[in-house]
Formats: C-alpha cells, structure tokens, sequence
C-alpha cells in the first residue's frame, strides 16, 4: 500500500480538495483508494456522507488513532491511502507525515502562502519523507504560477509539474459528493486531476490502473 500525505499548517490551501480528488483519480483508475481525515472539521468525511458512489472509503479518525487505521485500510486491501490533515495541527502533520511515502503540500501562488509554507516544510523535512508542493487555485492566465515556482523551488523543494488551476468546477463538484473527472468528466478540471494523478502514481512506482477490487 502506497500512502500520500496531504500537509499545510495554513487553512484554506487546498488540502481536502486535493485529497478527494487524488483519491476519487486512484479509485477511477483501478486502484483499492481510502482517505484517512484528520481533520475535526470532517470536511472529507462530509464529502463522503453526500456522495452516492462507495469508494473511496472515508475514515475520519484522531491523530492518535492514525496506525490503527492504516492497519485497517491494509487488512481491506488497500492499494492507495491518501490522509488529509488539519491546518495548525503540528503533532497531526508529524504523524501523517512519518507514514507517509510522499507528502502533497498544497499551495496558493501568493506571497503569503508561499512564506506560511515553511514551517511545514521545516516540519515534514525532520522525518525525511519526500515532499513535494502542488501549486493550487493558480489563475487560468498570467504569470503568477512561474514566479510561483520559482520561489518556492527556493526553499530547496521539488514543485510539481501540475498545477490546479482556479476553475469553478473543483468547488461545485464537491457539492454534490463528486469530484471534476466525475462531474465534468471531459473538462479541463478533470485533467488536471488526472495529470496530477499520473505525477503522484510515477513518484511512488505504482501502476496507475490495477485489476478493479472492490473494497471489503
């Protein structure tokens, strides 16, 4: 089992949107997926109570509670498990983050997101996992998501090649318990999703479509 780490000490980065979309991309492509939330404000696991489809599995559980649900998550044969954490939770980010064998840090092309992320590049770097930033809700046109890059790539990180742009998809999808590849399957939001998959899939070594399995 492959597990993703989705970490950011600042609210409102993008965490639970790219969770629920990196997940609901690896169920799409074949691959056994759950979310471990731990985040209180369950956000990911309201996403789930409003979705009509069963996977990916939702867990929302304490940080305490993290290897107990992996080991669940593992026993139900999970290929892919992606754990989206609270903003302003250090003991939470250092626990996702020990387990984890890629940490996203989701982050806005602005100056203050991109100074706030630090200390979770700080954090995550003790525990000498992989980490790489997604820039998120970048503007369709212009140049903000180069210079973006560019200083982010400053604090001595890799970037991801995939951005996620600021389309009104990603927001009303969620409405509804989907995502963009399901709720606009052919639009420009859902590829994104997918390219961001196939990174995410490439930097772990994981096949990006197995045999379906459903999930006990």
């Amino acid at each position: 089992m492959r597990t993703i780490a989705i970490i950011s000490q600042k609210g409102g980065s993008g965490k639970t949107t790219l969770a629920l979309h990196l997940a609901t991309a690896s169920v799409l492509a074949g691959q056994n997926t759950a979310i471990i939330d731990l985040d209180p404000q369950a956000s990911a696991a309201n996403w789930a109570d409003r979705r009509e489809e069963e996977l990916p599995v939702v867990l929302s559980a304490h940080a305490s509670r993290l290897p107990h649900e992996m080991k669940r998550v593992e026993e139900m044969g999970g290929d892919v498990l992606i754990i989206d954490t609270a903003p302003h939770s250090d003991s939470a980010a250092l626990e996702a983050a020990k387990v984890a064998d890629l940490v996203l840090v989701p982050c806005r092309p602005a100056i203050l997101d991109i100074e706030a992320i630090t200390n979770t590049l700080d954090l995550v770097k003790t525990t000498g996992t992989p980490i790489v930033v997604v820039l998120n809700a970048v503007a369709p046109q212009g140049t903000e998501a180069a210079e973006a890059a560019e200083a982010i790539a400053a604090l001595e990180v890799d970037v991801c090649p995939v951005q996620l742009r600021q389309r009104v998809a990603f927001s009303r999808a969620l409405i509804t318990g989907q995502t963009v590849q399901e709720f606009e399957p052919d639009g420009k939001a859902a590829q994104e999703a997918a390219e961001l998959h196939a990174f995410a899939c490439a930097h772990l070594n994981l096949p990006e479509r197995e045999a379906e399995r459903g999930v006990a």
